[in-house]
């Protein structure tokens, strides 16, 4: 018998940038708050409104994001578009009387979110790295509450703690769906299955080490191997003759739809450390071989690592020590030994956050029972072009600080 619906049904925004790490855990919450009742709406950009795994019923808003780097020459342009989004998100948030705006980083959440703090309209935000993000970090004394992903989240002020909230990374239901499955048989003399990924792009750095890598491994393990290899379009056909010439079968792909049945099968990861990677690791229970993107900002890659290798889930190598026979040592020492590899798979397991969704829609839905059409109509009385602009240069000096 199915639940009855919540004797409230609210309204809610999320807003995310463009990209996986940010939407992933968005499109979880709109179907979990949905499920719940409740009506959603997405504020991205254009490459977000593209993104495959959208939930079909998610209505979605593109609204302009200016990006504010360390150039003052480019910020008018930002600013302008930021302004431009503020103001169309005010719009929205007077037809649509959201009971809360929920931000997931990136550029395009900023208008939405600075929207809301102006309009009084409850926010939250929630950080899916180990670091606080640019826009979070700006953010994070004028929203309500801060949900976090890690422990420890470097760059989130102390005086800060009263509004954080742990709760997890959401995945993906198929993912999720995986973790109460035992970890794939290995035994003495099975198949090494090896998911090698690098991003939504591939990374060619794993192309060009990982064939190498696998080829120095002992002949009583190299010839178990069966690796599946996602890859830069640019670099597939080099990868696939590497592999040909150490007899190392390997299915490449540079995109593969079904990922979660690829990790379902996987016995070792070998990949970048972003969010959503070591959030579906440790959702799953996959030992890995992580080797975080050294441009990643603030080198949050590298603190997403901390957690999981400390508990002995996953073996950390930067990306200027990552060579063939590096890798090839942190294989052996993870996965000679079939007790090694099961106990590593434990260990990642056990980092795992299998209620964040619900944890975030439990946190989200707290907010919101009180009308708010009176303090939505400050919407109406934005302030003059020319003091917005004011105030956007001093964000733009701030978030670069």
């Amino acid at each position: 018998m199915s639940s009855a619906p919540p004797a409230v049904n609210r309204h809610y925004v999320l807003a995310a940038g463009g990209t996986g790490g940010h939407l992933i855990p968005a499109f979880a919450l709109a179907v979990e708050l949905e499920r719940r009742g409740h009506h959603v709406a997405l504020i991205t950009d254009q490459r977000g409104a593209k993104l495959p795994g959208k939930p079909d019923s998610l209505v979605t808003h593109v609204l302009p994001a200016g990006r504010l780097g360390k150039n003052p020459l480019h910020w008018p342009k930002g600013i302008g578009a930021i302004l431009e989004g503020r103001r169309m998100a005010l719009r929205l948030f007077e037809s649509f009387q959201p009971s809360a705006v929920v931000g997931f980083g990136g550029y395009p959440a900023f208008p939405a979110l600075w929207a809301a703090t102006s309009a009084k309209v409850p926010s939250v935000i929630h950080e899916q790295n180990a670091v606080l993000g640019r826009v979070n970090r700006f953010l994070a004394s004028r929203v309500d509450a801060i949900a976090t992903s890690y422990s420890q989240v470097d760059r989130l002020a102390d005086k800060l703690a009263d509004k954080v909230h742990l709760v997890g990374n959401p995945v993906r239901a198929e993912v999720l769906s995986l973790r109460d499955q035992p970890f794939p048989p290995f035994a003495e003399d099975g198949l090494l299955r090896v998911l090698v990924t690098g991003g939504s792009q591939g990374a060619s750095i794993l192309s060009e080490v990982v064939p190498d890598g696998l080829a120095m491994l002992p002949p009583a393990l190299r010839g178990r191997l069966q690796v599946t290899q996602q890859c830069r379009p640019e670099d597939i056909e080099a990868v696939r003759a590497r592999y040909a010439g150490h007899d190392i079968p390997a299915e490449l792909g540079t995109y593969f739809e079904n990922m979660a049945e690829r990790l379902a099968d996987a016995h070792l990861f070998i990949g970048r450390a972003g969010a959503s990677t070591i959030a579906e690791l440790t959702a799953v229970g996959r030992p890995a071989i992580l080797i975080p993107l050294p441009i990643a900002t603030d080198d949050h890659q590298a603190a997403n690592t901390r957690d999981v290798a400390k508990a002995g889930g996953a073996r950390m190598i930067r990306q200027d020590k990552f060579t063939a026979a590096e890798l090839a040592k942190q294989i052996q020492a993870i996965a000679m030994n079939p007790d090694t590899l099961a106990t590593a798979a434990h260990a990642a397991w056990n980092c795992g956050y299998p209620n964040a969704v619900r944890d975030l829609a439990d946190l989200v839905e707290g907010f919101g029972g009180a009308p708010l059409m009176d303090v939505i109509r400050i919407a109406n009385s934005v302030t003059a072009q020319s003091g917005e602009t004011a105030r956007g240069e001093a964000i733009a000096k701030d978030m670069n600080a």
